[in-house]
């Protein structure tokens, strides 16, 4: 019988604020951004079967602003899932913003843990956010490691994983030192049993498009829906590239295979 593909759409670090007027630190305004890409999600020729936000959704963990991404995100025609970043708050999310069906991993009420099944494959999303003296560095506590360690058995259907920081260096100063999880090669060799069902990692908080291979695992980032960081080898301290379009990732999960399309669009 043939395996019916799997389609997702990957976006991150939408970071709304309380109003669709609202401009950060920087004078840039995320909203239209955003709303932007719910229309361009929804007209996709292929229909994905799922909306994947690896974090970063609210710039603070305002109630104001988890409504409006709620209200903004329930116009999606396919379900979307949530990944709770540095800025989202302990919670929060799972509080203000609905998902697709799911089952909760975690007991605790500030950890953002759980998995779906689509089409016989299976999706986890952990929760690498770590006490507010670390970040903008993620940490994952012994009961998620347990969460992976569990999940990242030998035998299984394909499994993907979702987080917000990066597992492994980027081999970008300011990145390394300030941006992965603090023990993200723990988590890295969770996964190592289970390399052979183990699709791939996608995460965000680089607001990037990067793609890591290290010991036959796959990790990959995408773009902000709103603005980008440089992440050249030698940048000793974080540099915005405000000329780099926003964008999103396509992922088609086929029978022994994986492709990852990356998309931009302009800025409205």
């Amino acid at each position: 019988m043939a395996v019916k593909p799997i389609y997702f759409v990957h976006i991150s670090d939408t970071h709304l604020g309380p109003t669709a007027v609202y401009r950060d630190r920087h004078g840039v305004i995320p909203y239209p951004c955003a709303e932007r890409l719910v229309d361009i999600i929804n007209n996709l020729t292929t229909t994905p079967d799922f909306v994947i936000h690896t974090g970063d959704v609210v710039y603070d963990p305002d109630p104001a602003a988890f409504e409006l991404a709620a209200a903004l995100f329930a116009r999606l025609n396919v379900p979307i899932y949530y990944v709770n970043g540095n800025h989202d708050g302990h919670g929060e999310l799972a509080t203000y913003l609905p998902m697709g069906p799911k089952t909760d991993l975690s007991d605790d009420p500030e950890m953002l843990s759980y998995a779906f099944e689509v089409k016989g494959e299976r999706f986890v999303v952990v929760d690498a956010r770590g006490p507010e003296e670390i970040d903008p560095q993620g940490l994952f506590s012994e009961a998620q490691l347990e969460i992976v360690r569990n999940e990242a058995q030998p035998d299984g259907p394909p499994l993907t994983f979702f987080m917000h920081y990066p597992a492994l260096p980027m081999n970008s100063k300011w990145m390394d030192e300030n941006m992965l999880v603090r023990n993200g090669r723990s988590f890295h060799n969770l996964l190592l049993p289970a390399k052979e069902r183990v699709r791939g990692v996608f995460h965000g908080h680089v607001h990037q498009s990067m793609q890591v291979m290290c010991a036959g695992i796959f990790y990959s980032s995408i773009f902000s829906t709103y603005t980008q960081f440089a992440a050249w080898p030698d940048d000793d301290d974080v540099q915005h590239d405000f000329e780099h379009e926003p964008g999103y990732g396509f992922v088609h999960l086929l029978d022994g295979q994986m492709i990852v399309h990356q998309h931009t669009f302009r800025r409205p």
